[in-house]
């Protein structure tokens, strides 16, 4: 299990460093225009999905920031988003990487935001929801900046182009 969830973390950062190179090409009227998804614009889901995942790691660590809203923004310009968001994928390898095989097993206590309850469950489901939700996100910025750019404005997230350029998966 350890190594599926090592490849999904390398897949995120993949998949987040393709999608900031193309949305780095936006005009800033295109990054921040209300794109009716979940989070607006580009920009506001850019930053939802940094927010999310520093609210997961804090409960899977108890460490690093969190937030108590998840339309939250924290970094009103691109590059120092995409700076803390290439940080936040480096965190999260590390520490997928430092878990040992029963920690997956295991299970945490945490808080949720929308509907405040105190949760516990086992920490391998936890972070298949992480993981997709990342993706769910992603694919909504891939929708913006298909619409913007056209095919060739928004670069394939496949997992299967991930392994087969990296070969990791395979």
């Amino acid at each position: 299990m350890q190594r599926h969830f090592s490849m999904f973390a390398r897949y995120n950062e993949w998949a987040n460093c393709r999608v900031n190179e193309a949305a780095s090409a936006l005009s800033g009227a295109e990054y921040r225009a209300d794109r009716g998804a979940f989070f607006g614009s580009v920009h506001g889901t850019l930053n939802h999905l940094l927010v999310a995942d520093r609210i997961w790691m804090n409960r899977f660590t108890g460490s690093g920031p969190s937030y108590s809203r998840l339309d939250e923004a924290p970094f009103e310009d691109f590059p120092p988003l995409r700076s803390a968001r290439e940080a936040e994928d480096r965190r999260i390898i590390e520490w997928i990487d430092g878990l040992k095989a029963e920690a997956f097993d295991g299970s945490f206590t945490y808080r949720t935001i929308v509907n405040p309850a105190e949760i516990t469950q086992r920490l391998a489901p936890a972070l298949a929801h992480f993981f997709n939700h990342q993706t769910h996100h992603r694919g909504q910025v891939h929708g913006m900046l298909t619409s913007l750019r056209g095919k060739s404005g928004a670069p394939s997230l496949d997992l299967i182009h991930f392994q087969r350029e990296t070969g990791i998966g395979l």
